[in-house]
């Protein structure tokens, strides 16, 4: 007679509970900046102003149009008609796909002074709590510095946490573009750090495209810190469901879908990122050439063909990392599914040595930074395997970086 406690489905049942409290028992505690809001947002507020707006008797097109015809339309219009519609809707320019990027540019940098005039303002709003003044400073002194003159913001919504891109490097003429997808935790108070930089966006970014030029000083490479999605806040069960990733993975493909020029890109996914990388997968563009997932809790599929795409998939994992003590399973929705690092997933498991837990992976002098460089700028014999059969570098293109100047 079969014993209760080894019956098939208890066990299935403590695979839940142990995912759902070794996730919450790992999690590590982040403010998030949430402010509640009444009525429109401002970027909704923009856009409904863009769709009533006209220039030069037209009506303005659909922002929700393909970016294919809005890039079509801006090419339409002189350079002050295009400024002048940045001017008048800041953040509906500044986050539409199809707009050029140098417009974007211009654009969030006018939102981003109006809404660090929002926080200054608030800062001194008897209203609101001490903590909210003080939320209010953090803020302003963010925008502050994002809308410095050397800053390429990509993206920009200021509703809630917030979110944002920021690119490093020339994107209108990139001959390869990497991407970097963060995770959990990811804000606009967060998107930058001074004190463990590298674990952030920005320094993630930073960090990469300093590598790819120096691996190659002949590739022009752009390098997009892309956190222009709603994150799960700390490793909760909010983290353990693909509910965020799912939105950030229709938000990813928009993005990838309206870069300029036809560079191949790569994706560069870390911890909650990779899940969405992997939802985001089976319809990527055909330009995404490679993913590679570092200290990846799953990627919602048992193996990497069940990614069902083009691009080379590539995983590594530090030996310090605590995400190796998440169960790899997914059951009912929770959890993301096999280890992308173990030998039966299927990806090129590359070696991060060096990279000193789960935000390290950026850090420089690492392997893994060093690998993360090599792909981007298309150099995939230099690439350093996990095992010593090399079995990451098989079958793979040329042996000189792509995209030589």
């Amino acid at each position: 007679m079969t014993s209760f406690d080894t019956s098939p489905q208890l066990n299935v049942w403590r695979a839940l509970l142990a995912l759902a409290v070794v996730f919450v028992m790992l999690a590590t505690t982040g403010w998030t900046a949430v402010r509640s809001h009444r009525g429109a947002t401002p970027l909704e507020a923009s856009r409904s102003a863009w769709e009533h707006g006209t220039i030069t008797g037209h009506r303005l097109p659909d922002p929700g149009d393909s970016p294919a015809h809005l890039a079509r339309f801006f090419s339409s219009l002189s350079a002050h008609q295009r400024a002048r519609l940045a001017h008048r809707y800041p953040l509906a320019v500044g986050n539409m796909n199809g707009a050029p990027v140098g417009l974007r540019y211009e654009a969030n940098r006018i939102a981003l002074d109006q809404q660090r005039r929002v926080e200054r303002a608030r800062m001194h709003d008897d209203r609101l709590s001490s903590v909210g003044q003080q939320e209010a400073g953090r803020l302003m002194h963010r925008f502050e510095a994002l809308m410095q003159q050397d800053r390429q913001i990509l993206a920009f919504d200021p509703d809630g946490s917030g979110r944002i891109a920021e690119v490093f490097g020339d994107l209108d003429s990139a001959r390869r573009v990497s991407v970097v997808v963060p995770g959990v935790d990811t804000d606009l108070l967060t998107f930058q750090r001074t004190v463990r930089p590298y674990s952030a966006p920005v320094g993630m970014a930073q960090s990469l495209y300093a590598a790819e030029r120096a691996a190659s000083p002949g590739t022009r490479t752009a390098v997009i810190a892309w956190a222009d999605y709603t994150s799960p806040s700390g490793l909760g069960m909010e983290a353990a469901t693909a509910m965020r990733a799912e939105v950030g993975a229709v938000r990813l493909n928009a993005l990838l879908r309206a870069l300029p020029g036809r560079s191949p890109v790569q994706l560069y996914c870390h911890s909650y990122g990779s899940v969405l990388c992997g939802i985001a997968a089976r319809t990527l563009p055909a330009r995404v050439s490679d993913i590679t997932v570092a200290g990846s809790p799953g990627m919602r599929t048992e193996s990497a063909t069940g990614l069902h795409t083009t691009a080379r998939v590539w995983a590594m994992r530090d030996a310090d990392d605590w995400i190796q003590d998440v169960p790899y399973l997914e059951v009912g929705g929770l959890g993301h599914g096999a280890d992308p690092v173990s030998r039966g997933f299927g990806a090129r498991v590359l070696s991060a040595q060096g990279a000193q837990g789960h935000a390290g992976y950026f850090a420089p002098g690492t392997e893994s930074l060093r690998n993360f460089a090599e792909i981007g700028v298309g150099a995939y014999d230099a690439v350093h395997c996990a095992h010593d059969d090399d079995a990451c570098r098989a079958d793979l293109p040329g042996t000189t970086p792509v995209g030589r100047a």
